[in-house]
């Protein structure tokens, strides 16, 4: 996909939505899942990185009760959610056994969607610490229940 390709459906889209919810609820609390390795500074040789970067930059700019970027790094499908792209559906099986090994290796680079989704209901209704959140502020939020 090109920059620009990649720019609509990323940024664009996800801003056009973000300034018709602001104005019809300012006390909106908003989360955007970006990703490990976006770039804030909107200076990396990484095009998506960038694109990401400023799709964050431009979200907390919007006059929400609060905005939110969450950063996760790997996901782990859980409940037998599949892909409906079959090279990631491939890469999930495999690496679906290899799970407890990366969390021990690389733990603040996994999560898995039951805990993404608990840190995200976690946040819209009681907010977080920081703006912009990895995999282990998330975790973290989950476990402090």
């Amino acid at each position: 996909m090109s920059e620009a390709e990649y720019t609509k459906v990323t940024h664009d889209l996800t801003l056009a939505v973000a300034r018709v919810l602001a104005p019809l609820n300012p006390q909106l609390t908003f989360l955007y899942v970006s990703g490990a390795g976006t770039d804030s500074t909107e200076q990396s040789k990484t095009m998506w990185a960038r694109v990401k970067g400023r799709t964050e930059n431009d979200l907390l700019r919007e006059p929400f009760r609060a905005a939110y970027m969450l950063r996760p790094g790997y996901i782990q499908p859980m409940h037998g959610v599949k892909s409906k792209t079959p090279l990631y559906q491939g890469f999930y099986v495999v690496l679906s056994w290899l799970y407890p090994v990366i969390r021990l290796v690389a733990r603040k680079y996994a999560i898995t969607t039951e805990d993404l989704g608990r840190g995200m209901i976690k946040i819209a209704k009681s907010g977080a610490p920081q703006r912009v959140l990895g995999n282990s502020d998330i975790e973290a939020l989950v476990s402090s229940r």
